[in-house]
């Protein structure tokens, strides 16, 4: 990538940087210490703390020392997700950028862009001393995908402003003022392993294709879940045909809509051929239902190597129905702001631990904290009907709108003065850290704003490159429009 051709150009070039360097959640080394030695080739005040958040001062620009100190949020780690047929290793390997006319993508993986952006943002900001500003610090947070660990693990005290901007939403000219609150919900089976009969035959079916996206910023536009699609056809297999499961995987993360789920089974061989033509009846019943919304999705039936054991009977057919039975989508829209997601639930992942267990992981999301955990119960209900042991995260709270926001009149007067037209005020289903931010910092006035990202959670995650730069500069002048020092 050329990011001398990007504009905003500082923005571009440390965007380009960070994707160099591998960030995933709860692996984040690398990245503090790029942005450690950042603040000290800038000598700029830079602190750690424990849990591995950075925070990093800038001083006002002269003339405007008055102005009341302003904190920039972003979260330095990202999504991890990739095609099945591309190679990369997130651990090591630099993302690599491609441009594709307005937008820019990454070649078979994620982008990194939520919250890369916003990590560039800040850097940008801090590194031009051409910029007018009152005070600010940038708060660069550790492991908001996984967890919101940084956010939880934050002290009071460790930043000093009371405005905070988070630079973590993905449709410019929307500005954020609320968002969900979230628990997961995670399912174990214990099963015990049985022989497969002989003169049975192996096959392993594949749902490829979907969409996937973000649980919460995604789960109202009636996307496909891989998990609940492959099982479907597995309980019709099941139903039909004395089935043997021998392994099964979908999904990867909490906060991500499942788009690929594979399983091995076995059939008497006798019944292969009719479980083919089930197939293609299954796929075409199923392209019937989706296929505005995922023309791509796709199901592949192959004959596979013999496995040695499957799972046993007994929990084959409660793990069917109970995932079967398990919620998933939209539960209940916003009553007080119409189009808005209130509550909704996830089957994001299903996975073979050691020591004979199948985990299920699931997330619920509600801006009404007894809604998240109505669904949370819901969801642990079923599961426990089926046999199956179900623990809860610590779950994160929600950010309640405050309509009397003096930064929110600032960011929309800016807004109306550079474009000509109004920003749209919205809160979002999906997470910020700014509810937690709240606990530890009552008294924060807040909004959240970025530049447009779509398909992000997936390796569809595209940033669109003009709106980067009306972000920057809607950023730049509420930064000069903040109220004085009392």
């Amino acid at each position: 990538m050329k990011e001398q051709s990007l504009k905003p150009e500082g923005i571009f070039k440390y965007f380009a940087e960070i994707c160099q360097v591998p960030r995933p959640s709860k692996k984040e080394e690398k990245i503090i210490a790029y942005l450690k030695a950042f603040g000290e080739a800038h000598n700029l005040e830079t602190k750690i703390d424990e849990a591995g958040n950075v925070l990093i001062k800038k001083p006002a620009s002269i003339g405007k020392e008055h102005l009341k100190t302003v904190v920039l949020q972003s979260h330095v780690d990202m999504v991890c997700e990739k095609n099945n047929d591309i190679e990369h290793d997130f651990n090591t390997d630099p993302i690599q950028i491609e441009i594709d006319g307005d937008w820019m993508t990454a070649k078979g993986t994620t982008l990194g862009a939520d919250n890369g952006i916003g990590v560039a943002t800040e850097l940008a900001l801090l590194a031009d001393k051409t910029l007018e500003h009152g005070p600010i610090e940038c708060l660069f947070t550790v492991d908001e995908e996984t967890g919101l660990s940084g956010a939880f693990a934050l002290q009071s005290g460790f930043f000093d402003g009371n405005i905070l901007l988070n630079l973590d939403s993905e449709d410019e000219g929307e500005i954020f003022i609320g968002c969900a609150g979230g628990i997961d919900s995670v399912a174990e089976f214990k099963y015990s392993e049985i022989d497969v009969p002989e003169d049975y035959f192996f096959m392993r079916v594949e749902v490829k294709g979907l969409k996937g996206g973000h649980s919460g910023g995604d789960i109202h536009l009636g996307r496909g879940n891989a998990n609940k699609i492959l099982n479907r056809f597995l309980s019709r297999v099941a139903a039909n045909y004395d089935m043997y499961l021998c392994d099964i995987d979908g999904g990867n993360l909490r906060n991500a809509i499942a788009r690929e789920a594979y399983a091995i089974f076995a059939v008497p061989a006798k019944d292969k051929h009719s479980v083919r033509t089930d197939l293609n009846i299954f796929t075409a019943e199923i392209e019937n239902e989706i296929s505005i919304i995922e023309p791509d999705i796709r199901l592949i039936l192959e004959s596979e190597t013999a496995h040695p054991k499957a799972f046993d009977r007994s929990t084959t057919d409660r793990l069917l129905k109970a995932i079967y039975a398990a919620p998933h989508g939209v539960y209940a829209m916003s009553q007080d702001m119409p189009g808005l997601v209130e509550t909704s639930t996830n089957l994001a992942s299903i996975k073979i631990k050691p020591g004979h267990i199948i985990r299920i992981e699931t997330s619920q999301r509600s801006s009404i904290l007894s809604a998240r955990n109505d669904m949370a119960n819901t969801v642990r209900a079923v599961f426990n009907l089926a046999g199956a042991n179900v623990t809860f995260g610590d779950g994160y709270p929600g950010w309640k709108p405050n309509p009397n926001s003096e930064i929110l009149e600032v960011a929309k007067e800016s807004y109306k003065k550079l474009f000509a037209v109004d920003a749209k005020v919205k809160a979002i289903h999906a997470g910020l850290e700014c509810g937690l931010f709240l606990d530890k910092y009552p008294g924060l006035d807040m909004i959240s704003f970025g530049p447009t990202l779509t398909g992000v959670h997936s390796p569809d995650e595209r940033m669109h490159i003009p709106s980067v730069e009306k972000f920057w500069n809607h950023l730049l002048d509420i930064l000069v429009n903040i109220p004085e020092k009392e």
